[in-house]
């Protein structure tokens, strides 16, 4: 899809949720829902298959989110779904993440990490990530396995990888 059709996309989504009084919920909710679609090789092809009616992939998107999401992002998603442009639903959240953070002037900073976090965590993360990059952030945390210990997060163009294999490498280097 182009990218006048993914900021079409992404806008339309952001003005329902604002219109609903829900932005805030339905862009994390949509943001996990992304990146658990990009992470999952048979939900992407079942909700993507053109073979498969627009609505009985739309069904599944709604039994998959159910009771886990907010109506207003289930309908979200659906939407996309039904419109077959769920390909590109990474893409269209990542933009209306964008967007709403740039409504709050913020900036996205999108972090992974091997295991959740707490509140407590997310919080002093978010402090600590606005004191180095200078910018009052919108934390996104990534469960990410492949990380195993630390975090990386990446604000913008900046990356700040302080996970266990970095600086597993760091120390081979000095060595």
């Amino acid at each position: 899809m182009s990218t006048v059709k993914i900021e079409a996309y992404a806008t339309a989504l952001f003005e329902i949720a604002q219109a609903d009084g829900t932005l805030a919920l339905v862009e994390d909710e949509l943001f996990r829902v992304a990146r658990a679609f990009e992470s999952n090789e048979q939900l992407r092809n079942t909700l993507s298959d053109a073979t498969i009616p627009a609505d009985r992939r739309q069904q599944v998107a709604e039994q998959l989110l159910g009771a886990k999401a907010s109506n207003t992002t289930t309908q979200l998603v659906s939407l996309v779904v039904g419109s077959g442009q769920v390909r590109d639903l990474p893409a269209i959240v990542d933009s209306l993440v964008k967007r709403a953070s740039s409504e709050k002037q913020q900036e996205v900073a999108e972090v992974r990490s091997a295991v959740a976090l707490s509140d407590d965590q997310k919080t002093r993360l978010t402090a600590a990530l606005t004191k180095v990059t200078g910018k009052p952030v919108n934390l996104k945390v990534v469960i990410d396995p492949s990380v195993l210990g630390g975090l990386v997060a990446v604000v913008g163009d900046e990356v700040i990888d302080d996970t266990v294999r970095t600086r597993l490498d760091q120390l081979k280097t000095r060595i």
